[in-house]
């Protein structure tokens, strides 16, 4: 994120980089201010809730960023499908491996990891973030013609398949499950457009 940006913006942003990094347990408060170029006194005066209050809005900011990314990326679409949807949400992903290797995941998938079964506040939060996200996909599987009975069950079912082929890949140190992902789920996802 440019300098341009308010020091508040940037301090979301570093910590949603973090997070993607090293999870909720290793961002550390310091770093965050750090990376962001920001004031040392700025995470009192922005965030008085402290690390949970800016854990909460660097996980909002992410899901708002993968709401913006499922309308560009279905703006993209020539012919709009569910399964060509899915692929350039796991293609994202193969572009941010190859230019940055395996260092960053996504920050949703980590902080769940960290704070699932040790903090409702922040689960919840996740969980909130995660629907932020969820529902364009669902939308846009509507709008793709799949039955809104459906829509929401494949939604899951995408998000959850790339988290996990996020996760495999980042352990591997290779695409391939992003891959597989796609090949084995574009003619189910392509088949639930209604006749």
């Amino acid at each position: 994120m440019a300098n341009g940006h308010s020091p508040r913006d940037r301090i979301v942003y570093a910590a949603a980089q973090s997070i993607r990094e090293r999870g909720v347990a290793g961002t550390a408060l310091r770093d965050v201010v750090e990376r962001a170029c920001a004031p040392r006194g700025s995470l009192q005066h922005y965030f008085p809730g402290g690390k949970d209050q800016l854990v909460a809005e660097a996980l909002a900011w992410s899901a708002d960023y993968a709401a913006a990314a499922v309308a560009r990326y279905e703006q993209q679409l020539r012919t709009p499908t569910p399964g060509a949807l899915f692929a350039l949400m796991a293609r994202q992903w193969q572009d941010e491996f190859d230019k940055r290797g395996y260092t960053r995941g996504c920050p949703l998938l980590a902080a769940t990891a960290d704070v699932a079964g040790t903090d409702d506040e922040l689960r919840a939060t996740v969980e909130a973030a995660f629907d932020a996200w969820l529902a364009p996909v669902g939308a846009a599987l509507k709008r793709m013609g799949v039955p809104p009975a459906r829509a929401k069950s494949l939604a899951v079912l995408m998000i959850s398949s790339l988290e996990g082929a996020i996760a495999l890949a980042r352990a591997r140190a290779d695409q391939a499950p992003l891959r597989a992902v796609v090949r084995e789920l574009t003619p189910l996802l392509d088949q639930a457009v209604a006749q």
